[in-house]
């Protein structure tokens, strides 16, 4: 986070929401004719009241692609101990390559893998995650949507919460990283070294998970994860992580995501009310 982008590193977060009515052919009878035409009145209806976001808060595609933000299931996955147990267990299996796979890696570095990694890890720094979480609060509340605004509170505190599981967990376990030792098994708990979890990826995975799960589309939650991933890859060329940081990083992101939006809930924990509920709390401000 001491390098500043280069250029603008956009985040295209964009679906679109294709409404389609079948198209009636040929002559029918009175009454089928009658059903048909309140069929189409009453879908023509829902689509005005769903379109109701002013257009001029941001450009249409954007408001489009926030307008399919959803509130999270009301049955939540359950993590129990044994989840967390199977995951740890996972990761110190990974651990193993955290060696031979720092030396691969560091042996056919490039100026040019490097140059595509100081891109990628922007996704994991506030200039781009801050912004899509504040700024989805933002444009729900200029444009006096609810719905938009809460799922703009849920990205912001899924991030939030990756960000302070993640700073705790460096602390107490002191790690040391990989440009400034060769053990991959050197920890000193409360030492400064910060090296388990990867914040980076943790911060990325977060986002990834946050965004797709409120954006219904498949593009987008692609899209999301593969720039998440590459922002672990990019830490793991730039030898400032171990394997076993990058996997572990990306496990704290997506249960933080998913338990601030309701998908999960984790040892009995679940997100806050209010942020379930698109409706219960809102700024309701029009230009």
């Amino acid at each position: 986070m001491r390098n500043s982008p280069r250029g603008a590193i956009p985040i295209l977060l964009a679906t679109f929401c294709l409404l389609a009515w079948p198209e009636l052919a040929g002559a029918q009878a009175d009454r089928a004719d009658r059903a048909d035409r309140a069929d189409r009145a009453d879908r023509a209806e829902k689509a005005e009241k769903a379109s109701s976001l002013p257009l001029a808060v941001s450009p249409s595609f954007a408001l489009s692609a926030l307008s399919a933000l959803s509130a999270s299931p009301a049955s939540p996955t359950e993590i129990h101990w044994y989840h967390a147990a199977a995951s740890l267990a996972a990761v110190a299996l990974i651990s193993l390559a955290d060696e031979p796979l720092r030396d691969q890696l560091q042996s056919h570095r490039t100026s040019g893998k490097d140059d595509l990694a100081r891109v990628f890890k922007h996704m994991g720094q506030p200039e781009v995650y801050g912004v899509v979480g504040l700024g989805t609060i933002a444009v729900g509340i200029i444009g006096g949507n609810d719905k938009v605004t809460r799922a703009g509170e849920r990205i912001t505190a899924g991030l939030l919460t990756a960000g302070i599981v993640t700073s705790v967990l460096k602390q107490v376990v002191g790690r040391e990283r990989p440009d400034s030792s060769n053990d991959a098994y050197s920890f000193d708990p409360f030492s400064g070294q910060t090296s388990w979890p990867s914040g980076h990826t943790t911060m990325a995975f977060a986002l990834a998970a946050s965004v797709s799960d409120e954006v219904h589309s498949t593009p987008v939650t692609i899209g999301m994860y593969t720039g998440a991933a590459l922002t672990g890859w990019s830490r793991l060329n730039d030898n400032k992580h171990w394997l076993s940081d990058v996997v572990m990083g990306a496990l704290v992101g997506i249960t933080s995501a998913k338990l601030m939006n309701g998908r999960w809930q984790v040892f009995g924990l679940r997100a806050p009310k209010f942020l379930l509920e698109p409706a219960a709390v809102g700024v309701n401000l029009r230009f």
